[in-house]
């Protein structure tokens, strides 16, 4: 039931998730359709975000967007609340439970503590959690891992092969494991490209040995954004990574306003494919994404507890079961070097094979 939002290169593009906050949660019911029908399951699945909202246009978004495929899909029941900041996460979780959820989705790393904790008090609801675990894990907790830093690897040779300027650069939100995996994968592909052509092309925001980069200390502040990416654009980047939310918005109008006089500066998106969820006069900025499958993983774990096969083993997801890509390369098509898709291509198979192992201090 996996879903796939890229796969591998076709006509020459490798394709590679109210009470807390002052609002009662928000109801639908039954085909996503805001209604009940007379099919419908008793079964209600719930979500509660983090302080990024779900029109972030990454991965509370895309988590939503899996919670109303199952509820079109099964016709069953949906609740969903937002967080303003992580005072709202447990309240929130704790509100969902309240309304008789049966599954609360909890969507971030930063809502382990408050998910754990909603699994000791309430061990007959079921609980998943997006991009984290908890320790020490709980029968009725079931993670949604990604291996980012697969994908990321392709990201980042693909930035090195294509950048003009020779320098490229990435920034976090938090410094946290959900996020750093996508840093060390970019920093790996960069260096890859480097070995393979004789290169020097440079990184900045991120050092893999010493694990120190920059970082914005949150995920809604896109004039950190912005500021960090006009930095790295002084110091010569022409391709950004933000690992951070909605505030690489910052680094599109960062990008933007380069581009606007005179420059050429390129983003790679996280968590979907941004080209397919930023405004659309802002597509042209998009290289490529490094997708999470959240959407789909959300999906499978709703339907497991409408057919009683729940369990609380981690899902990870990989280039191998598609849980994780590299997006089309969409208008910047014809930007990539022929050269550099045809290796992306090769690396993604040796990924798979096992040939090659891209590590990170936070691979699941």
């Amino acid at each position: 039931m996996k879903k796939k939002l890229g796969t591998l290169a076709a006509v020459g593009a490798v394709a590679l998730l109210a009470a807390g906050c002052g609002e009662a949660p928000e109801a639908a019911t039954g085909a996503g359709s805001g209604s009940a029908t007379s099919g419908a399951s008793d079964v209600k699945a719930c979500m509660v975000s983090d302080a990024g909202g779900f029109d972030d246009q990454s991965f509370n978004q895309s988590g939503k967007e899996g919670l109303d495929a199952a509820v079109a899909e099964l016709g069953i029941q949906e609740q969903t609340t937002q967080s303003s900041s992580e005072a709202d996460f447990a309240p929130n979780i704790a509100a969902l439970v309240q309304q008789n959820c049966n599954l609360v989705v909890s969507v971030g790393f930063l809502l382990a503590d408050a998910t754990g904790s909603a699994a000791d008090a309430n061990p007959d609801t079921q609980f998943a959690l997006i991009d984290s675990t908890v320790e020490p894990a709980r029968s009725n907790v079931k993670p949604l891992l990604f291996d980012t830093a697969q994908a990321a690897y392709l990201a980042g040779y693909v930035a090195a092969g294509t950048s003009k300027t020779g320098t490229v650069a990435t920034y976090g939100g938090i410094q946290i494991p959900s996020v750093t995996i996508f840093m060390d994968g970019f920093a790996d592909g960069v260096a890859k490209y480097n070995q393979d052509n004789g290169a020097s092309v440079k990184l900045l925001g991120w050092d893999k040995a010493s694990q120190t980069g920059s970082f914005t200390g949150n995920f809604d502040d896109i004039g950190a954004g912005q500021n960090t990416t006009q930095n790295f654009i002084q110091q010569g980047a022409d391709i950004v990574l933000p690992v951070a939310g909605p505030v690489g918005n910052g680094t599109l109008a960062a990008a933007k306003a380069a581009n606007a006089a005179g420059g050429d500066v390129k983003v790679v998106w996280v968590d979907s494919d941004g080209y397919n969820t930023v405004a659309e006069e802002d597509r042209p900025l998009i290289l490529t994404s490094v997708v999470k499958e959240i959407g789909a993983s959300v999906q499978d774990a709703v339907k497991s507890e409408v057919d009683g096969t729940f369990s609380s083993e981690p899902y990870v997801g990989t280039l191998e079961n598609g849980g994780v890509s590299l997006a089309p390369f969409h208008d910047n098509d014809a930007t990539v070097p022929q050269a550099v898709k045809d290796a992306v291509t090769q690396l993604q198979q040796d990924v798979i094979d096992g040939t090659i192992t891209v590590q990170s201090q936070s691979t699941p």
